[in-house]
């Protein structure tokens, strides 16, 4: 006797599915009309508000070939970032000061839009925005980095690298450097002038010496000119492409105004206003972070 086999019912597509998926479309091929129809509703598409900043986790020392190490998740941005120390020669016109070399990896693990091969420009302009932001704030001198004046200095590689990249990584990689440069100590040195080599304890150890009230801090916004300027704390890497401006501005410790670096068009008549927004809600965010440190 032939039996019959069932025919597998066809696959459906719920409501809530079908409205997900055409978000999603029409988020793909009209990404700025998208972000404005949630501003309109004073809303972003992640579901904060305006001013919203999204969580901070900071684990230190977990890398133990460093001599000092961090690693910090802001929202889904993830940045680990180690610090080694090697002897150098300084200068001759600063025969005390040592070098701090801080750098930024932005590799193609961490983002389709980032591609293997030499470093990417957005990682050289950010690089060279955090060494201008810890040289800016004096959170270390460069002579406590000397071990002999004109002979030895010590040479600090901070080395960042994103593991994934979901917006703002500049806030994330400068909480990383400084976390790192707070967890790092150094061998005790001492130099030789007869041999003319430096000899370092391999159990004694000492904590660099930072100044902890000039520990920066940076607050980022992103600013949208739809039908009104909308000011975006923290944006993610959805909305960082649509901004017409980004503002960084970095405090110190004491809450203290170090810098303030805009990208982007100018911000007209309102710029004054939009910076005065930003400021006070810039020293709000170093409260927030700083018991990390």
């Amino acid at each position: 006797m032939a039996t019959s086999i069932p025919e597998k019912p066809a696959a459906t597509v719920s409501a809530d599915e079908a409205d997900s998926l055409r978000a999603q479309i029409f988020q793909r091929l009209h990404p700025r009309t998208y972000l404005e129809r949630f501003l309109t509703e004073n809303v972003r598409p992640d579901g904060r508000n305006f001013g919203e900043w999204r969580d901070v986790h900071v684990n230190v020392g977990s890398i133990s070939t460093a001599d000092g190490s961090a690693l910090v998740r802001m929202g889904n941005t993830t940045i680990v970032c180690g610090v080694k120390a090697e002897i150098a020669e300084p200068e001759l016109d600063s025969p005390d000061d040592g070098f701090l070399v801080p750098n930024l990896d932005l590799p193609a693990i961490c983002s389709p839009k980032f591609k293997p091969g030499p470093p990417s420009e957005e990682a050289q302009i950010l690089s060279d925005k955090l060494n201008e932001s810890l040289i800016a704030s004096g959170l270390i001198s460069l002579s406590s980095l000397c071990i002999h004046p004109g002979r030895a200095v010590w040479t600090l590689y901070v080395d960042a690298t994103c593991i994934n990249y979901d917006g703002n990584v500049f806030d994330a990689a400068l909480l990383a450097m400084v976390t790192a440069l707070k967890n790092a100590t150094l061998p005790v040195a001492s130099f030789d002038e007869e041999s003319g080599r430096v000899t370092c304890s391999r159990k004694n150890r000492s904590s660099l010496q930072l100044q902890a009230a000039r520990i920066p801090f940076s607050a980022s916004f992103g600013i949208v000119e739809a039908s009104r300027p909308c000011v975006l704390s923290d944006p993610t890497s959805f909305e960082e492409p649509l901004l017409d401006t980004t503002l960084s501005v970095i405090t110190d410790a004491r809450g203290e105004l170090i810098s303030v670096s805009e990208l982007g068009v100018d911000g007209g008549t309102g710029e004054q206003s939009i910076l005065a927004q930003c400021i006070p809600e810039a020293k709000k965010r170093r409260a927030q972070i700083q018991k990390y440190l």
